[in-house]
């Protein structure tokens, strides 16, 4: 998986590319650790995303308690979106 981090002005954006899974998801905790704490709104970028599993929805829910809710998760395929409305997360984070 490739992680690609852009910061404009209070605002992260992670662009995520390819499988979040038990392998990859340590990734995208170390991602989230290396986010300064000026940062008050976290875009997650799933344009590239493939594929994501419940390692991945933990990395997700640990990002929406780090920003407090300010999270923002865009540009989901089809197939992710399905995982999302299955484990209630398309009820819970603000996704488009």
């Amino acid at each position: 998986m490739n992680i690609t981090s852009t910061t404009n002005g209070t605002t992260t954006t992670l662009v995520l590319e390819g499988w979040l899974d038990t392998t990859t998801a340590p990734q995208l905790g170390d991602a989230l650790s290396e986010i300064d704490s000026s940062c008050t709104d976290l875009v997650l970028d799933f344009t590239g995303l493939e594929y994501i599993s419940s390692a991945g929805l933990r990395q997700v829910v640990a990002a929406h308690k780090k920003m407090h809710g300010a999270l923002s998760v865009i540009n989901v395929s089809a197939e992710v979106m399905q995982v999302f409305k299955m484990a209630g997360f398309d009820k819970r984070l603000n996704i488009s």
